[in-house]
């Protein structure tokens, strides 16, 4: 099996774990449901989040939100997918990064365009502080980064 076909496998991987994911959470869980995983850090909830990462635009009045969301998630996905596209011409983490991104940003631009948000259901916390909830797309995406990062930083290595 080719590279690129690893690669493309393991986003199209990365989108079903997602979507299976969402899905639990939609059919299972009502948005006033709150099932805590370990007290006192990890609850599981079922939250529509309209904006983008951290909740930004998700308080924005305009009727241009979604469209404009979803263009931009559109050409990201696009030039993530020409990126892998030359996946031959990266190293391993840099494409294994791609590869988690494209997926994670798939996930959740297949969500906007199906109802206009995305839904978030891992909340994290500490005592009375919560970080932004969020979804497994989200982590994939976080990850990715944090690998294209590790593979910036490390000599002799580039990105797409």
């Amino acid at each position: 099996m080719g590279r690129r076909a690893i690669v493309f496998g393991a986003a199209a991987g990365v989108f079903v774990l997602d979507r299976w994911s969402k899905w639990i959470i939609e059919t299972r869980l009502s948005p006033f449901d709150t099932k805590v995983l370990f007290p006192g850090f990890l609850n599981v909830v079922n939250s529509q989040n309209p904006g983008v990462a951290f909740g930004i635009f998700a308080e924005s009045a305009s009727k241009y939100r979604t469209a404009a969301l979803v263009v931009f998630s559109l050409v990201a996905v696009a030039v993530l997918a020409a990126m892998l596209w030359r996946v031959e011409r990266v190293d391993r983490r840099t494409a294994a990064g791609l590869a988690l991104i494209f997926g994670g940003a798939v996930g959740n631009v297949f969500d906007r365009i199906r109802s206009g948000m995305v839904t978030d259901f891992l909340d994290f916390y500490v005592g009375t502080v919560h970080w932004y909830t969020f979804n497994l797309a989200d982590s994939a995406i976080c990850v990715g980064a944090g690998l294209l990062l590790l593979s910036m930083l490390r000599p002799g290595t580039h990105a797409a």
